[in-house]
């Protein structure tokens, strides 16, 4: 059975670094800022052969507030969900009263569980000093560095100690593999409060993350594996869009730069909205953003059981359709997270979407089909710019188009999105973006060469 490591402990002690280091590139945003991470964070992984999951948890927090109980709810799932504990503690800081208060809930887990003092190249005291540690009531004890990997080596060596007796030669640099990249991703993105967390949740009918009204809750892009419907995905839950990311502080820009990543590695987008905010043009910014890496998109407007005239919901429908011509061939749907209303059939159209993206198209067939179209619809300068042939691309999908022409400067922009809608119509390209590309004639006997330019 695969091993599931956790990683615990109070807020600020190092566990995303450590996180970060075992993964071996930066999955989890870290920052002297207490509280950074909130929802349980996981990455498959590998050590000497086996495989584990890991999972990277909120601090341990004391308080009243909703999202401090949100976070202690993670906290708790986190053990639940591992079958082996790293308990992470701070040498700077000593054994305060919350490390006490953790330590008594992991006993009474009953699950397996190793004690990692962090921070020891920044500790200038002799280790012997420390005797608080002792008195915690667990055997298991390293002395460790999350930042530049002091000791981590031989903590993974005790939790997977049968794996020594296989493979004592493998490399200490290259154990990590994260492989979650070879089913769809489907991520979903929108401004802060949307309801995309709420999302997460309803799909996967449990509470997978923490959901507050605070903006902002979410920070890091969380990935979980999901399966339903005769279909596996990776659903990534991402951090609101700001509205302005040079003046905004570390943590929420470090956050928008990995949500246009996630983005920029998907296969289908969740575009959601909020019904009382509407379409407004930082919404459009982000649907630009997303249509120009050509990743297929489904637009979700959250809340819709606030609204109770259909006609205000048709009015946003067609102002939303208007600021994002030409490209309207874009399913939209009214949804609410509290009724569940539209979810699942959202839902089976992106699967229905992402498996039209392996549809293969012939280039015979297509220059059949477009070359009619464009000679019953040619204009004034048709004997100059004249199209005589055209390639689909196939790259995340079909939704890449060269067309060879004898003057492609002369095509007017309008010919372009005429073109795009006379694709759709015939194609069946719902909710993929199209990009155009029109080049000279007297290239396409190098066309092998330029395609994927």
């Amino acid at each position: 059975m695969k091993k599931i490591i956790a990683i615990v402990g109070h807020t600020n002690v190092g566990k995303s670094t450590l996180f970060n280091y075992l993964v071996g590139y930066r999955k989890a945003i870290t920052d002297y800022t207490h509280g950074v991470t909130r929802d349980r964070i996981y990455c498959e992984c590998k050590w000497r052969g086996q495989n584990f999951t890991l999972i990277d948890s909120g601090g341990y927090v004391f308080g009243t507030k909703e999202l401090e109980q949100q976070i202690r709810a993670q906290f708790l799932l986190a053990l639940e969900e591992a079958s082996y504990i790293i308990f992470l503690l701070d040498i700077l800081a000593g054994i305060l009263p919350i490390d006490y208060k953790i330590c008594n809930i992991l006993q009474r887990s009953k699950k397996k569980v190793f004690i990692a003092i962090n921070k020891i190249d920044k500790y200038k005291a002799p280790i012997c000093d420390i005797k608080e540690v002792f008195n915690l009531g667990f055997n298991d004890l390293f002395f460790i560095s999350s930042f530049n990997g002091i000791g981590i080596n031989e903590l993974l060596d005790s939790i997977f100690v049968d794996a020594m007796k296989e493979k004592t030669n493998e490399s200490y640099k290259n154990v990590m593999n994260y492989n979650f990249r070879i089913i769809p991703r489907i991520t979903i993105v929108g401004r802060k409060n949307v309801g995309k967390s709420s999302l997460i949740n309803t799909l996967l009918n449990k509470k997978q993350r923490i959901v507050c009204d605070q903006p902002g809750t979410t920070r890091d892009g969380i990935e979980i594996f999901y399966k339903k419907f005769n279909f596996k995905c990776i659903l990534i839950d991402t951090a609101g869009f700001l509205k302005n990311k040079i003046k905004s502080e570390y943590i929420e820009y470090f956050s928008f730069l990995r949500t246009t990543k996630f983005i920029s590695s998907s296969d289908l987008c969740f575009f959601m909205l909020d019904v009382k905010i509407g379409f407004n043009k930082q919404d459009l910014k982000v649907f630009n953003f997303i249509k120009k890496k050509i990743i297929s998109i489904i637009i979700l407007i959250n809340k819709c059981d606030l609204i109770k005239e259909k006609n205000e919901l048709q009015k946003l429908k067609n102002n939303i359709l208007k600021k994002i011509y030409p490209f309207t061939d874009v399913p939209i749907y009214f949804i609410s997270n509290y009724t569940k209303k539209n979810i699942i059939k959202a839902f089976k159209k992106g699967i229905n979407i992402i498996n039209k993206q392996t549809k293969n198209i012939s280039t015979s067939s297509f220059n059949k089909i477009m070359l009619t179209i464009i000679e019953r619809n040619q204009f004034r300068n048709r004997n100059k710019f004249s199209i005589k042939y055209c390639v689909p691309i196939f790259q995340k999908g079909i939704n890449q188009f060269i067309f060879f022409s004898k003057n492609p400067n002369l095509i007017p922009s309008s010919y372009k999105r005429f073109l795009e809608k006379k694709i759709r119509e015939n194609f069946d390209l719902v909710g993929i973006p199209i990009k155009i590309k029109l080049l000279k004639l007297s290239k396409l006997k190098k066309k092998k060469n330029i395609l994927y330019e």
